[in-house]
């Protein structure tokens, strides 16, 4: 089914936003090996303060999610993109490691607004929610796919200060741009819901609302995507790392004009590349499968393909046939692991109240990219001891987000018709 003019309008103005979100934040690692050459300070004293700037992105999303409940999200938006611009433009005037501190900082604060705002904003405002997610997934993986490509090219022929202050001004006039979309937020809901901004929202609100909303079935959700979370961010972090120290690529001679590039970084891009279609079709799926099924089947998906990085990855044959199964396998992987974003985004969506969106997807983020960064820690730990312990501690992180998937379908029965947030129950397919 098309999309009517004000989803097109929301898919737009969000997909804008999304992208640039991780076009920053994927940037940041890439000025990190500059910062380390160019200052005469330690790893972990750098680490500390890329990590100080990542923090508040995950922190900030619940005070962000209360935010755009109380004032819409479309104002919350335009602040983000401002803000994250503002911080580079303050990053490209820096000349210590306090003024970088600071500007790392100020954008971990400004794009922890994104994620609960934007997608409220599209819990609420579009009618074909499924195929907008799916939109909104791909636009997020293509800026954490040029993100890094765009700053590592940039920097080969200029200081960082001004790719800082390149990499700024997309950010300024989807600003710019943000302030004269023009969209219904709440098309989506019924017209007795109470779906818009609430000026008059106070912290007994916030607390009353929180606690009906841990009352219902959306607390296994959170939990789902808290496990997601873990699952992910350690994945992702020490993939690179572990592709490197593969037999499979450890032969391939890339020739003398890309002499210093690891054969790695490119299945690793390659991997997010692919993450895209998978963003597409979970999206799309979503109007089709309720989404605790799709859970389900992609978690217990994701756990053998963690288990399968064991004998392909660590074990496999630098041979041409060692090369193409660890391709397959990452290329499959990763259209599954994103492809599961969609199912607990609208998990949110359907087991929340119109009027605290805000706070439901602040809360989500807050168990996706601040308790899940969690995995960081416990990944790297388990790490040091076996690659395989490390394989396996994912995997079950992917099961046990199947088995809490299961519990919320077999409980489904308790929430019909209305569950404790006065959400209907997802209908049967």
């Amino acid at each position: 089914m098309a999309l009517s003019a004000n989803d097109r309008s929301i898919a737009g103005f969000t997909m804008t936003g999304h992208g640039l979100v991780h076009w920053f934040e994927t940037s940041i690692p890439i000025f990190l090996v500059v910062w380390l050459a160019e200052f005469d300070v330690s790893v972990v004293l750098w680490g500390l303060v890329v990590a100080a700037g990542y923090a508040p992105f995950g922190i900030g999303a619940l005070p962000a999610g209360i935010l755009a409940d109380r004032f819409g999200p479309k104002r919350l938006i335009v602040v983000c993109l401002a803000g994250m611009s503002a911080s580079f433009f303050l990053l490209a005037t820096a000349d210590t490691i306090v003024a970088i501190a600071i500007g790392l900082v100020c954008w971990g604060i400004a794009a922890s607004i994104y994620h609960p705002a934007g997608l409220a904003l599209i819990s609420t405002g579009v009618e074909q929610r499924g195929q907008v997610f799916a939109w909104h997934g791909m636009a997020g993986n293509l800026g954490i796919t040029l993100g890094p490509l765009t700053a590592a090219t940039l920097l080969i022929v200029l200081d960082w200060q001004l790719v800082a202050a390149l990499l700024a001004v997309p950010g300024l006039l989807a600003a710019v741009y943000g302030l004269r979309a023009d969209f219904d937020p709440t098309a989506a809901v019924d017209d007795d819901a109470d779906a818009g901004p609430d000026e008059a929202l106070s912290l007994s609100e916030i607390l009353a609302n929180s606690r009906t909303l841990f009352a219902s079935a959306f607390l296994v959700v959170f939990v789902i995507v808290t496990f997601e979370g873990l699952f992910y961010r350690g994945m992702l972090t020490y993939l690179p790392e572990i592709l490197h120290g593969s037999p499979a690529l450890a032969g391939i001679d890339l020739g003398p004009s890309l002499e210093g590039i690891e054969p790695s970084f490119y299945v690793y891009a390659g991997l997010l590349v692919v993450g895209m279609a998978g963003q597409y079709a979970g999206g799309l799926m979503t109007d089709r499968l309720r989404p605790e099924r799709g859970l389900l089947a992609i978690f217990v998906v994701l756990a053998v393909l963690a288990l399968a990085f064991v004998p392909v990855v660590i074990a496999g044959p630098a041979s041409a046939a060692g090369l193409a199964a660890v391709l397959a396998l990452c290329g499959v992987f990763g259209f599954f692991l994103f492809a599961i974003q969609p199912f607990y985004q609208e998990a949110v969506a359907v087991y929340t109240p119109p009027d605290s969106r805000g706070l439901s997807y602040g809360y989500t983020y807050l168990g996706e990219f601040g308790l899940g960064a969690g995995s960081i820690a416990i990944g790297g730990f388990v790490l040091g001891y076996s690659t395989g312990a490390f394989f396996l501690t994912m995997a079950a992180f992917a099961l046990t987000g199947a088995a809490l998937a299961a519990l919320l379908g077999l409980g489904l029965d308790r929430f019909v018709g209305r569950d404790p947030a006065g959400v209907p129950a997802a209908s049967e397919d």
